[in-house]
């Protein structure tokens, strides 16, 4: 089978995508999927470098999320509600191949209303957004909220799950069509683009002189927000997009009376946290998620991965490694 496979710690574009990788054996407690999209993530660009905290032994397959269907020779262990045939999504490592083996317990229904576009970008980039937001940051209906990197993949999440949850969303972004992006597509109130010099003011002037209540930052601009945070307001550490990890001055923390929050989302059970958002939220059409418009082939999956490292993307980017037309059994 076709598979991204890492054999030495290098950049992914020195990595070239095998065509003769063995097929994954099922462990106990799992079963096979046929991969029909894979979500692409920034730590993937770490992960084939060693810089990212899971490291898998070499060799191994790249990729994280997916969204398939359970392979028609998969084993089905006990007790599992899964039968071949049945379209899922979920977390595996191994994920940029034709098949990979997923735990029972990291794997959901993928509702009918979704194509497994849409479904690939779920079972990490949600759950995400919605523990930073209700679980660490407790946010509260009419209470502002700095979503950076607004139009990425767990930043246009963000963006729509605070508004469910009825605060008011200033999206940020590197460039003015981003932010149009997070405010067409995630439903962000205001934008502002932190490109330009002075932007915390624009926020500030926003919400009235008072500053945002909560800074949700993937990219690594807690410093910089800092600037526009409200009294006893907290912010959010998601992540580090932009590569380098701050160093905050603490007497900001304190003289401002606010909180740093930090998340591992690893250290979760996803598939409780899905349980929770996913079912009335995605029915009901409050929420959406968003693709990249241009889906990437697993042959340009290390295009897909540069133009994440690029800032290009916006939404989920997705490999499609099966085309959704032939998916019957």
């Amino acid at each position: 089978m076709r598979g991204f496979v890492v054999s030495e710690l290098k950049h992914h574009s020195q990595i070239p995508l095998s065509t003769d990788v063995p097929e994954p054996k099922a462990g106990p407690g799992q079963v096979l999927v046929d991969v029909y999209s894979a979500g692409l993530n920034f730590f993937d660009t770490l992960q084939t470098q060693g810089k990212y905290q899971h490291k898998p032994p070499l060799p191994f397959v790249l990729g994280t999320e997916f969204a398939g269907r359970i392979s028609k020779d998969s084993p089905i262990p006990k007790g599992c509600p899964y039968k071949p045939g049945d379209r899922v999504f979920g977390a595996s490592q191994g994920t940029y191949a034709d098949k990979v083996a997923a735990d029972v317990e990291r794997i959901l229904p993928l509702p009918d209303t979704m194509s497994y576009d849409q479904g690939a970008g779920l079972f990490i980039t949600w759950p995400t957004s919605y523990e930073a937001l209700v679980g660490r940051a407790e946010l509260k209906p009419g209470e502002w909220v700095l979503v950076t990197a607004a139009a990425g993949g767990v930043g246009i999440a963000a963006v729509q799950l605070a508004k469910v949850l009825g605060a008011k969303v200033i999206a940020a972004a590197g460039s003015n069509a981003k932010i149009d992006i997070a405010k067409r597509y995630g439903g962000a109130d205001y934008g502002v683009n932190y490109s330009n010099p002075g932007w915390q003011k624009e926020v500030l002037k926003l919400t009235g002189g008072k500053g945002v209540d909560v800074i949700y930052d993937p990219v690594g601009l807690i410093n910089d927000s800092l600037k526009c945070i409200a009294w006893k307001g907290r912010a959010l550490i998601i992540g580090f997009a932009a590569g380098t990890i701050e160093k905050v001055p603490m007497n900001l923390v304190l003289l401002k009376n606010v909180s740093l929050v930090g998340l591992h989302w690893g250290a979760y059970s996803t598939e409780l946290l899905l349980i929770k958002v996913s079912p009335s939220l995605f029915a009901s059409g409050k929420a959406v998620p968003v693709t990249y418009n241009q889906i990437f082939s697993l042959e340009k999956l290390s295009d897909g991965l540069a133009a994440i490292e690029r800032r290009e993307t916006w939404g989920k980017a997705i490999a499609r490694v099966r085309d959704e037309s032939n998916a019957k059994l």
